[in-house]
């Protein structure tokens, strides 16, 4: 009998581990990063902007996990590189690295200007793709493997009514990319897969949770598409990402994790 059958839960175990966190200034980032702290994890987290940056590291400084912040997005190939470069000096190479950076953009195509557009694509799809790269090729001359984490969405896979082209499209590549690297990278023992959350409670939806004409409306709209009849918890993004974060993973790559109580499904 294995070890492993003896003792599943050290599937999940990543406590020494190294993760790079970027957005973790942003919901999903900020979250992630804390789940990692609190896992056990040594941590770099990145994110533009300063202030809430320190607030997400304090955190996780708080979860005993040890952190090294670097105030820098992933928007060109030096930041990518001073990133990665931070969790070389700080700890020696990198375990785990997970794309929380990312924005929207929401407006009907014919409103939307080509700026407007390949910001968002900037921000979803060439600075993920950049952060990649420079993983990558630390990642394949550490020798050890490792585990990459895109954060894709719902809309990835779905269309939107309300002025979604340039994300659905955003993150429509984000799975492509996932899918990619899981083939390009699989012979060096790294896996890329992609969580992909519908609305989570966050300070940017907390209106839809709310008790109002516009939450209400938004709100129930949503529900009739969720079979588990509700919308997300930040708990509820705790299981996928410690799941793809670690050995439990190993034989899962490219694939793409719904997060979204079914909303897909159906």
């Amino acid at each position: 009998m294995s070890e492993i059958i003896k003792n599943p839960a050290m599937l999940f175990d990543i406590r020494g581990k190294v993760a790079v966190v970027t957005g973790a200034s942003g919901a999903f980032g900020s979250l992630a990063a804390k789940i990692l702290a609190g896992a056990g994890a040594r941590l770099v987290l990145a994110a533009g902007k300063a202030s809430e940056l320190k607030a997400t590291a304090d955190a996780c400084t708080d979860l005993g996990a040890e952190v090294e912040a670097i105030a820098r997005r992933p928007n060109t190939e030096a930041d990518c590189e001073a990133i990665m470069a931070a969790a070389d000096m700080r700890y020696g190479g990198v375990d785990i690295l997970v794309v929380g950076s990312g924005l929207n953009d929401v407006s009907l195509i014919n409103d939307m200007s080509l700026e407007r557009f390949e910001n968002v694509m900037q921000g979803n799809v060439t600075g993920a793709w950049l952060l990649c790269r420079a993983y990558g090729k630390r990642a394949i001359g550490q020798g050890r493997g490792g585990k990459v984490v895109l954060v894709s969405s719902a809309r990835g896979l779905l269309g939107h009514p309300a002025g979604y082209s340039a994300y659905c499209t955003s993150k429509a590549a984000t799975d492509g990319l996932t899918r990619a690297l899981g083939c390009e990278w699989g012979k060096h023992g790294i896996t890329v897969n992609a969580i992909a959350p519908t609305v989570f409670r966050s300070a940017l939806t907390a209106w839809m949770f709310e008790d109002t004409e516009k939450g209400n409306a938004t709100r129930n709209g949503m529900l009739a598409r969720i079979p588990l009849g509700r919308l997300g918890e930040p708990d509820d993004l705790a299981g996928p990402l410690l799941f793809l974060a670690s050995k439990a993973s190993d034989f899962y790559t490219g694939h793409i994790l719904y997060a979204d109580g079914g909303y897909t499904a159906g």
